[in-house]
């Protein structure tokens, strides 16, 4: 059975940090790309970070360059996304979503509106900044 778990979410205020961790199971991990995504409340899904099956390859979306860095673990088959200096534009329920293809996932990534769709999602984890 696949399995996504995120953790680590919760309620802080601007400027502190959060470690988000992407529990996975159920597939063959280091086959697979990551990434992290987003919504906010009343909000379209957008894409926050990927990480390719192979790292360094990885992307950020402009408003959380060099505040947020993702990183892979293939021995636990987990992904983290940390996540510093957080701002009120920071809330929203975080996903992470794994697929083989690392150009689907970096596709999806970049343009949330595709028609994509990563082969696997996690439920989510509610992350609320405060000001």
């Amino acid at each position: 059975q696949v399995q996504l778990v995120e953790s680590g979410g919760g309620l802080v205020h601007s400027g502190e940090s959060l470690r988000l961790s992407c529990e996975t199971s159920g597939f063959t991990f280091g086959y697979y790309a990551i990434g992290w995504f987003r919504q906010a409340p009343g909000k379209e899904r957008e894409g926050v970070s990927c990480i390719g099956s192979s790292d360094p390859n990885s992307w950020y979306e402009d408003s959380v360059k060099g505040r947020f860095s993702i990183s892979r673990d293939n021995a636990k088959k987990t992904v983290y996304l940390q996540m510093n200096n957080l701002k009120p534009e920071d809330t929203g329920v975080y996903y992470c979503a794994a697929d083989l293809s690392d150009q689907l996932l970096f596709t999806l990534c970049k343009s949330p509106k595709s028609p994509l769709q990563a082969k696997y999602w996690g439920q989510g984890t509610q992350v609320t900044v405060s000001s």
